[in-house]
């Protein structure tokens, strides 16, 4: 048997390809997740460092918080509210029928206040403001500006990841809270209109259903919401290599990281807290 040209068929086999391909993909994401421990670990001692000494660079945490709230606002209340108004619309028909219409306003402020509210404004902010991200820092990279900054003594973790990590850890609880508030009200006017649940009985229930820990763990997860897609979209995209197609590769391994990496944090809170 001549095992060279087995060899050399085996190569050029389709199924030789697929396990090269998927050992490749299976090393990718093993170095991108060694890469954004390795991040996180340098921008917390970085936040550490800088807090204590008071060398924080206010007016770049600023310019972060104003585009991570206020540029995301619209697009957040918008798919907050939509979502809403459509669980209002099927739910609470449906349980004025089974004699519920007293815990329409208690199921909508539980959902709303510890998933919808958080979940698709993290959804949001990862659409709008972490594929910004990533595309800045890897246009940054691929365009030799990082190189540039450490030429100048300007640590680029500290300069471009911290202020939108402290951004996104601030902004995301106020996002949250505004979304969710927002989701609420659009919610009561969709179970009047479909189901003529009055206000008086939908706001009383919600009272009811809505505990100070539902709101304080929705406060905690979106904080850490907002900290991980900051560290990721920023991870991918100082990754980067490879001019126009590595920029569009790394916005788009952010966003698929970041959707990954919420509903994993969403499953942890759930678990330490509702289980």
């Amino acid at each position: 048997m001549n095992y060279n040209k087995v060899l050399q068929f085996i190569r050029i086999s389709a199924t030789y390809s697929f396990i090269l391909m998927l050992l490749e993909q299976v090393r990718e994401f093993f170095e991108t997740l060694g890469e954004m421990a390795l991040r996180t670990c340098q921008v917390v001692k970085i936040i550490i460092k800088n807090v204590l000494k008071r060398e924080l660079r206010i007016p770049l945490v600023i310019e972060q918080c104003s585009r991570f709230a206020v540029d995301s606002l619209p697009i957040t209340l918008t798919i907050v509210g939509m979502v809403s108004v459509i669980i209002s619309m099927q739910v609470a028909p449906e349980m004025v029928k089974q004699g519920g219409e007293k815990f329409v306003g208690a199921l909508m402020g539980i959902v709303t206040t510890r998933e919808l509210g958080a979940i698709m404004s993290g959804f949001a902010i990862i659409s709008m403001i972490g594929s910004a991200y990533a595309s800045e820092v890897a246009t940054m990279r691929v365009t030799e500006q990082i190189d540039a900054l450490k030429v100048l003594k300007v640590n680029p973790i500290e300069y471009l990841f911290v202020p939108r990590v402290i951004a996104g850890f601030i902004m995301m609880p106020v996002i949250v809270v505004v979304a969710s508030t927002f989701g609420l009200i659009c919610g009561g006017v969709a179970a009047y209109l479909s189901a003529h649940v009055s206000r008086l009985n939908y706001i009383s229930s919600l009272w009811q259903g809505l505990f100070v820990k539902d709101i304080m763990v929705s406060l905690g997860k979106s904080a850490c919401f907002g900290a991980a897609i900051a560290i990721i979209s920023c991870t991918c995209g100082y990754l980067a290599y490879g001019g126009a197609k590595g920029v569009g590769l790394s916005t788009t391994k952010a966003v698929v990281w970041s959707f990954v990496a919420i509903c994993i944090i969403d499953y942890i809170f759930a678990t330490l807290f509702f289980f």
